[in-house]
């Protein structure tokens, strides 16, 4: 994958492979993409969420049945199939705790994953997971090769052009630096003059952070940016003094400062930003093509888990119960088009 894809055909919300790789061992693929193994042991009725997670989640088992009223909304293509084939954007590193190669080294696990199969239980479909690059899980849709894509994905009215939206959770990002750092962002970029910032290519992170250094430069000050093939390379560079700060999702950062607390590289939270910019809080989304009708059924199962407290179990789970939504919305005010 290249470090310097085409930004203005990659700009499709927040990256969800920008990550430290604890316990990322992703699968190998050609030509961008790979069926995951997503089998589990649960019983009809049941769906584990936090399973094979290597200490990232706590696994916990929620019931969850087929909602006749909400099934019979889903396209006669899809409902016959049987199936909800999902695309994940992991490959090839994975991206925990969104989505990342579970502790038996095959089983992709996350809580993407894990929300995906629990939307497919209420659909009364057989979830079956698809892992892609990130450029080219966006290709998949397109495609038809999947169904919905459950991978961080961020709503943004220049993407209403092509797909359609079921809401799910906030959309934050953060700023990562080492815990040693005294810097912090309280959300005005003037803070960001004179360093240097790790961040995803082709991601809505990238673009904020060129627009703030695009600012920076009209007022004669500078912001360095960095780029890395891999979270490894970036969490290196950050040990290292290379790079000040990395901006990223705000799941994938809380959850490697969890894991780096008691190493001599620990990390902080400096602060953090809405991913819909600033005066727009920023939405993650179920993302299926537009025109498929499959949006209304998703919220509408997003909603039924809402009502009935599984979707606030999982994000306990995961440890993410400070990004829940009230409720899924379909295709709900994103991020302007004039800023996309």
């Amino acid at each position: 994958m290249p470090i310097h894809p085409s930004r203005r055909s990659l700009i499709r919300g927040i990256t969800a492979a920008t990550t430290v790789a604890t316990l990322a061992g992703g699968l190998a693929a050609c030509g961008g993409d790979s069926d995951a193994a997503t089998g589990t042991t649960d019983s009809a009725g049941t769906v584990t969420v936090g399973r094979l997670s290597n200490g990232a989640a706590k696994e916990t088992a929620l019931k969850v049945a087929e909602v006749k009223s909400i099934s019979a909304e889903l396209p006669a293509a899809v409902k016959k199939s049987g199936k909800l084939v999902i695309g994940s954007g992991t490959l090839p590193s994975g991206s925990p705790p969104l989505g990342f190669v579970g502790s038996d080294q095959k089983t992709l696990t996350g809580s993407e994953t894990d929300l995906a199969r629990l939307v497919a239980a209420v659909l009364g479909l057989e979830p079956e997971v698809k892992r892609f690059t990130w450029e080219n899980l966006f290709v998949g849709i397109d495609s038809g090769k999947v169904n919905v894509g459950f991978s961080n994905i961020t709503d943004t009215e220049e993407r209403k052009q092509k797909y359609e939206f079921a809401s799910y959770r906030k959309d934050d990002l953060a700023f990562e630096t080492l815990k040693t750092s005294k810097w912090t962002f309280d959300g005005d970029y003037e803070a960001l003059a004179g360093k240097t910032v790790s961040v995803g290519a082709g991601t809505n992170q990238e673009r904020i952070l060129l627009e703030w250094q695009a600012k920076l430069k009209k007022e004669g000050k500078k912001l360095t940016i960095k780029y890395f093939q891999d979270s490894p390379s970036i969490y290196l560079a950050l040990a290292s003094g290379k790079i000040d700060a990395y901006l990223g999702p705000s799941p994938n950062s809380s959850y490697h400062v969890t894991q780096t607390a008691s190493t001599p590289n620990a990390t902080r939270i400096a602060g953090q930003y809405s991913g819909a910019g600033e005066t727009l809080q920023g939405l993650i989304a179920a993302t299926a093509k537009k025109g498929s009708g499959l949006a209304k059924p998703l919220a509408d199962a997003i909603n039924h888990l809402i009502d009935n407290g599984q979707y606030a179990k999982w994000l306990t789970a995961w440890n993410l119960s400070n990004d829940a939504v009230s409720k899924s919305e379909v295709n709900p005010p994103g991020l302007p088009l004039d800023n996309s």
